[in-house]
């Protein structure tokens, strides 16, 4: 007898052990949808057996699944909803919050001594502490401050001094490109007319260049005269050196 009833408590365990009741929830849900399709091809059943049929068959899936399930080895009636779960976890952290609170009043005290020491022990270390080089102070030079006062007052006229440069380059950039422009005009029909009646058909460089020859030929008769002057008075004029 004792062994029946033994094999009779082990066949009543052998069921499925969850953590918690919202995996199963979860589960159940999923095949009940699976279920709901069973009779759909049963057409020849009238609608509202099909729907009693139906509702049997998912609560007896329900009733079956439940005890067959154990939720912390606890019965599924027994065992508590996620909402007590939630309780007991709030209530696991305020007492670890209240552990925690009594282990900062009492490690504090237990670590004080160890920190006076290490206190004590620097300051026995800082006054064995020795300058080797003593500290000089430095005295400021007159005469570099003069320089210095001198040189920050001229800043403000020397920058003034180069914007006005700077724009006067602007400006003279301007009037050199306006030059550039004008000097690359080409003359109008009525200008070239005018240079021609004025200069002749040679035009003004070619007139510039005869009047240059003519004045050379002129002054290389009162060369000549020059240089025999001077040779019959015995007297030589100065070779230009050459660079």
């Amino acid at each position: 007898k004792d062994d029946f009833r033994f094999r009779l408590t082990v066949q009543t365990d052998n069921r499925v052990q969850v953590d918690s009741k919202k995996a199963v929830v979860e589960q159940i849900l999923e095949y009940k949808e699976l279920l709901k399709t069973v009779l759909s091809g049963q057409t020849e059943v009238p609608e509202e057996t099909r729907q009693l049929l139906r509702r049997e068959l998912l609560a007896n899936f329900e009733a079956a699944v439940h005890d067959n399930v154990l939720v912390n080895g606890q019965p599924w009636e027994d065992a508590p909803d996620d909402g007590d779960e939630a309780v007991v976890l709030e209530n696991l952290l305020d007492d670890t919050a209240v552990e925690l609170g009594r282990c900062r009043r009492r490690y504090p005290k237990v670590i004080l001594h160890h920190v006076v020491r290490g206190l004590r022990a620097e300051r026995k270390l800082m006054s064995l502490y020795e300058e080797t080089v003593k500290p000089q102070q430095l005295v400021k030079d007159p005469c570099h401050e003069s320089i210095m006062t001198s040189v920050s007052a001229a800043v403000p006229g020397m920058v003034k001094e180069a914007s006005h440069v700077i724009k006067s380059i602007k400006t003279l950039q301007k009037q050199v490109e306006g030059l550039g422009r004008v000097l690359n005009m080409k003359p109008s029909q009525a200008t070239l007319e005018i240079q021609e009646a004025v200069f002749g058909p040679c035009g003004p460089l070619e007139a510039a260049s005869l009047s240059l020859s003519k004045a050379s030929s002129i002054r290389q008769p009162i060369k000549r005269d020059v240089e025999e002057e001077t040779a019959m008075n015995g007297f030589v004029l100065p070779t230009k050196k050459s660079h």
